[in-house]
């Protein structure tokens, strides 16, 4: 496949190398020409000046961008990739988006013959690199069956969801559950310190159980540490956890914890924290 990367953040630069490994011809863009000269550097493929430029051609354009305005930009912007392909090619989205731009890209492909998927992530720059994604994806069972096998070069797990924006919706129940889950684990943590208890050896004694969960599986000790210069940053999620409560508006659901939650992401970030891993919660407890 001739494919197109455009956004070479720390997922999709990785992604993007995955895509080249497989074989696949990849033209790159990035806001930050550099950025894209690097990966060029360490990957067989082509750099562009334009998302244009780097669709031109294609027959897969990826994206994983920041936020619904980066994505308009890259994808249906004067320069957009969508200007310079062909009925028959296909956009995959991977930016975590609005569901409503979903539905929007996917309305404006189908008038040029285009596919659309809506494909957020799950995994962090981790999963990325070691090509271990979970895809949760909005679109048509024909475009999923067709661009699934070029996805698995970098995905452990990907499900159709529904139709165009089901992807987006269930990243949001995703970063939901992310959200209380880290604040149990957290008030967990503070409450066996306090206690005096040997924290090993109760996250020994509860993770076979119930309490088990990646969070506990992957953080509790550098959470314990108070080590949180790493992984998925706060920015990043209030950016996420925002999307989840605008659409929680709109469909009259109730996410009490996901406001409070969402709360004390904001007193770290303003606390000059933003750049922080989400398991810093713990850190709002042990001031």
């Amino acid at each position: 496949m001739r494919t197109a990367f455009l956004g070479l953040g720390v997922m999709g630069f990785p992604m993007a190398g995955y895509l080249a490994k497989a074989g696949h011809d990849v033209v790159v863009y990035n806001r930050t020409a550099s950025k894209a000269k690097d990966w060029a550097g360490r990957f067989s493929g082509a750099t562009a000046a334009t998302p244009r430029e780097a669709a031109s051609g294609a027959d897969v354009v990826f994206s994983c961008v920041g936020n619904d305005d980066d994505v308009r930009e890259v994808l249906t912007g004067p320069e957009g990739a969508l200007q310079a392909l062909e009925r028959g090619a296909a956009i995959v989205d991977h930016t975590t988006a609005s569901a409503q731009l979903a539905r929007e890209l996917f309305a404006a492909c189908a008038k040029k013959g285009v596919e659309f998927l809506d494909a957020p992530l799950s995994g962090g720059q981790a999963g990325a690199e070691n090509g271990q994604l979970t895809i949760m994806i909005g679109g048509e069972s024909a475009a999923f069956e067709r661009l699934a096998p070029i996805m698995d070069c970098y995905a452990k797990a990907m499900t159709l969801i529904g139709p165009a924006g089901s992807g987006q919706l269930a990243k949001m129940v995703n970063q939901i559950c992310i959200a209380g889950v880290v604040q149990g684990l957290s008030e967990g943590l503070h409450f066996a310190k306090r206690a005096d208890l040997d924290v090993a050896k109760v996250i020994a004694a509860i993770s076979a159980g119930a309490a088990q969960s990646w969070q506990m599986e992957n953080r509790w000790q550098t959470m314990v540490d108070g080590e949180f210069d790493f992984g998925f940053a706060i920015d990043w999620m209030r950016k996420d956890l925002g999307i989840a409560l605008d659409e929680a508006n709109a469909n009259g659901a109730v996410l009490e914890l996901t406001k409070l939650v969402d709360g004390y992401y904001a007193e770290l970030q303003a606390a000059g924290h933003n750049r922080w891993d989400t398991s810093c919660l713990i850190a709002r407890l042990e001031k």
